[in-house]
């Protein structure tokens, strides 16, 4: 079973300085948090931004060439975590057939929000995500990550 969620912002986790997206349902009850390099948080922000670019970057010219070669992407899935890694898949339709391509989650989110792609999360993954072991400051970001509102999410900026 699949959960619909939304990006709702980046942050940086408190402990590791690394970024990370955010991800929650719509309800606001469920929320993911996926761990993600310096440049894929760069290039999500600059779109949840709306930053202008002069010239296109990586996520923007795979849309561009979905949209010359007339792929549309109609979804992308959070499809699992193994070893504290999540992988995801992309799902492009062509001449009403599927393609499925195997992706890095963020990779496929700075593509789905630029294409206005519904994002899924395997409910199993999300449920997994709350058990990882974050070192000793486990509980410290559980706590950190449940108080957290979309109020609390300001600009992004490298």
């Amino acid at each position: 079973m699949y959960q619909e969620m939304k990006v709702t912002g980046i942050a940086i986790d408190p402990f590791t300085n690394s970024p990370i997206v955010i991800l929650k349902s719509e309800d606001g009850v469920k929320v993911l948090p996926i761990w993600v390099g310096f440049m894929e948080a760069s290039s999500i922000a600059m779109e949840l931004e709306k930053t202008p670019r002069v010239r296109p970057i990586t996520h923007d010219l795979i849309k561009n060439i979905f949209e010359q070669i007339d792929f549309t992407l109609s979804r992308i899935e959070v499809t699992d975590l193994k070893d504290n890694t999540f992988y995801a898949n992309i799902y492009l339709k062509n001449n009403g057939k599927e393609h499925i391509f195997d992706a890095r989650p963020s990779d496929a989110i700075a593509i789905a929000i630029r294409t206005g792609a519904p994002i899924f999360v395997n409910e199993k993954v999300i449920e997994n995500a709350q058990k990882i072991e974050i070192e000793e400051n486990d509980e410290k970001l559980k706590d950190l990550l449940s108080q957290l509102s979309d109020d609390d999410f300001g600009n992004y900026k490298m």
